[in-house]
């Protein structure tokens, strides 16, 4: 597994694998948040497969899928009711680790400034500059 601290208690992966889960809810992790569509992966890792061996381990699932880069508001609420729902580390994952950085970074905007979420998801190997705009456009709604 390759987990890639957002902040204290969040985390980014690219895909896991349902063997993962009993070492994740070992360390800590009480919420597990897929961000990548069933389309996208083999039956062995679609979300009934990964619910089950996350539950099984004692944790949360939450499914919150982005296909491609298609990200709406309702998605980034998701993703962040289910951090803030955790009473434990959270893990989210998807292909590379990207799409579950960029809603952590969107659903952080308000809370932390952007250069503080910038140069999070850079230290955890996810430049996104790219994001400063709508980080900082969510920011004035917030």
């Amino acid at each position: 597994m390759d987990l890639r601290p957002l902040d204290d208690t969040t985390f980014a992966a690219p895909m896991i694998d349902p063997s993962d889960m009993p070492a994740l809810a070992e360390a800590g992790v009480t919420t597990v948040i897929c961000n990548r569509p069933d389309a996208e992966v083999p039956p062995s890792h679609r979300t009934a497969a990964m619910q089950s061996a996350a539950e099984a381990a004692g944790m949360t699932y939450v499914f919150n899928p982005i296909a491609g880069m298609a990200l709406t508001v309702d998605a980034v609420e998701e993703q962040a009711d289910a951090i803030d729902g955790a009473d434990g580390k959270v893990v989210a994952y998807c292909a590379s680790g990207t799409r579950s950085t960029i809603l952590w970074a969107l659903a952080q905007a308000g809370r932390r400034s952007a250069d503080d979420i910038l140069a999070a998801t850079a230290a955890a190997g996810y430049p996104l500059d790219g994001l400063r705009n709508q980080i900082e456009q969510l920011e004035a709604r917030a």
